[in-house]
């Protein structure tokens, strides 16, 4: 057999393997070297294939269709740099577990270190940043090559998915020529084992029965603990983790990632303004816990980061379905590799109800004033950062898919963002917590879910301008809600902004940019949001312009920071006279 027939074989075994397991989508930067795997996966008539030419912008965008699908992507480069640009990309996907299968081409073994053109060395190109490194053999259309092909496509597949989830890389050498046979009747068919070659199986973390009952012994011990659920998908968690409250009466300080602020759930025992309170001296002192149950990574907010680390001598037990360690302030006293979901349903059986709610009704009364204060932004008749947050709920549609972005964006929907009965996805790149990557990210996730909304500043939509194309190509909806206050505005809340010498020129960053003429380039819709009334309208208008619609909201980053300073000092105000007893 020539060389292009095998190439044809061992290629075409891979790609039906790919489909065998579950794999429906892939992202394919254009180039000269991975076409034989390019033209391979186009033939596969159960293969959705995205074409993405920026391949920084194209690694982000698999990213956000494999958070939404919750199911391997296939991402494929060239060799050379190429590859090098999926490196943002794949760090985030690591770090937030999603599962991505890597598949980069490279120059032959003979054609490398002697000064062929595109030849990087992409031997563990990701380092310790990839669940899983092969480099694959050259192509042989033998059957035991055949079989191999067949094998590593299923281990990658496996590995990507089983918890936790992440990326796997397998770098293919491919020599010329370069061109399939692709007018081969049965190219996918395969002549052994017509189901997937293997099939890998695993389980879910768990516990012993012992195990589960020990845990119910020290929890009943004690009445005064929390519950935290930082950034979690899990579509049977919310439930669970709401009787395991119920009967605890622990609070559940939910990050706004953790699905846990909307939905049909009882939001009785949800505290989402923890963030606000947990700046208050008076408030540390009187909601020390006892017990912490932590499920998810690390949530947002910094208060309650600091909240827990000054809390060490308390028992605390992090939960994680994923066998890691997310235990930045190295306070955890268990570490416990179960299910989050399974944790709470085996628990609760073993459980005594807590007759004394007095620890949870002074989270719950805390909460209650927090919110009624916090909602005084919806008084302010300027464009407000905050407002909009706060606003979302009454704004969006049922069931909608919000994306948001880092920085001040996602700090906002922690503080103004409240409990709610609307089905909403809320989604962030929160493993790197980088601000590259996020416009494609979203467009990813809204190609499998609608529909869908971008929250995003100005320096995190410039730096994914590129990223715009894909709605463009694949007629993709996406509103994206614009906050254009010119420059960087978390630093305005750091102790940078304290020295005003350079603060512009380092950290403002005012890029003065008028982003309507980018937004025509991709053929969007712009509106420049005049006051809250228009853009109420925009917003409905948007769910009828197909495609990319951008609502430029433009605030001041000074008014911002005061706004938020005078909110925080009148809850902090109400929460002392409150636990003074002066409260009305």
């Amino acid at each position: 057999m020539n060389h292009q027939a095998a190439l044809t074989s061992y290629i075409a075994a891979f790609v039906a393997e790919l489909v065998k397991n579950g794999v429906e989508n892939a992202v394919v930067s254009p180039g000269s070297r991975s076409t034989p795997m390019a033209m391979v996966m186009a033939e596969h008539p159960d293969l959705n294939i995205h074409i993405h030419v920026d391949e920084r912008s194209a690694a982000f965008f698999a990213l956000g269709l494999a958070k939404a699908s919750k199911q391997p992507v296939v991402l494929l480069c060239t060799s050379g740099t190429a590859a090098a640009n999926y490196f943002p990309a794949i760090v985030e996907a690591f770090y937030s577990r999603v599962p991505l299968i890597v598949l980069t081409a490279d120059r032959p073994h003979e054609l490398r270190d002697v000064g062929a053109p595109q030849a990087i060395d992409q031997i563990r190109l990701y380092g310790h940043h990839v669940k899983w490194f092969v480099e694959m053999a050259p192509p042989e259309s033998s059957e035991e090559m055949i079989r191999y092909a067949r094998t590593v496509c299923a281990r990658a597949a496996a590995a990507a998915k089983r918890a936790p989830s992440g990326p796997v890389h397998l770098n293919f050498p491919f020599r010329e020529p370069l061109i399939p046979l692709l007018d081969q009747e049965d190219l996918f068919l395969s002549h052994e084992r017509e189901e997937r070659y293997v099939k890998v199986q695993t389980g879910e973390y768990t516990l012993s029965q012992d195990e589960f009952a020990e845990i119910a012994e020290t929890i009943s011990k004690t009445e005064n603990g929390i519950i935290i659920c930082g950034p979690l998908e899990e579509e049977m968690f919310a439930g669970e983790v709401v009787k395991l409250a119920q009967k605890l009466k622990f609070p559940i300080l939910a990050d706004p990632l953790s699905q846990l602020r909307s939905g049909n759930h009882d939001g009785a025992f949800i505290i989402d303004t923890y963030d606000t309170i947990l700046k208050n001296k008076k408030a540390l002192q009187e909601l020390q816990p006892e017990i912490v149950i932590r499920f998810g990574a690390m949530p947002v907010s910094k208060p309650l980061s600091i909240f827990l680390k000054e809390h060490a001598h308390a028992r605390q037990l992090v939960i994680d379905g994923g066998a890691g360690w997310r235990d930045q302030g190295l306070v955890s006293t268990d570490m416990i590799y179960c299910h989050e979901t399974l944790f709470c349903s085996e628990l609760l059986p073993l459980l005594s109800e807590n007759k004394n709610d007095t620890y949870f009704s002074l989270w719950r009364s805390l909460n209650e004033i927090t919110r009624e204060c916090l909602q005084e932004i919806n008084q302010t008749e300027s464009l407000s950062e905050g407002k909009l947050f706060a606003q979302l709920s009454k704004l969006l549609p049922n069931g909608s898919l919000l994306f948001v972005g880092n920085s001040m964006p996602i700090r906002d929907l922690d503080t103004f963002f409240h409990f709610n009965q609307k089905s909403f996805k809320v989604m962030a790149n929160r493993g790197a917590n980088g601000i590259d990557g996020v416009v494609s990210t979203a467009l990813g996730a809204a190609s499998i879910t609608q529909p869908a909304y971008l929250i995003v500043g100005d320096l995190t939509f410039f730096h994914d301008l590129n990223g715009l194309i894909a709605s463009k190509l694949y007629d993709i909806n996406l509103t994206v809600l614009l906050i254009n206050n010119n420059g960087g505005g978390i630093f305005s809340f750091l102790p940078q902004s304290e020295h005003p010498k350079n603060f512009e020129r380092l950290f403002g960053t005012p890029l003065d940019i008028q982003f309507e003429h980018s937004i025509r380039m991709f053929g969007g819709h712009y509106n420049l949001i005049e006051d809250w009334t228009h853009l109420s309208s925009s917003l409905a208008r948007s769910l009828e312009n197909k495609g990319l619609n951008v609502l430029e909201i433009t605030t001041n980053r000074d008014e911002n920071v005061q706004e938020h300073r005078e909110l925080t000092n009148a809850v902090s105000r109400e929460i002392s006279r409150f636990l003074e007893g002066e409260y009305r």
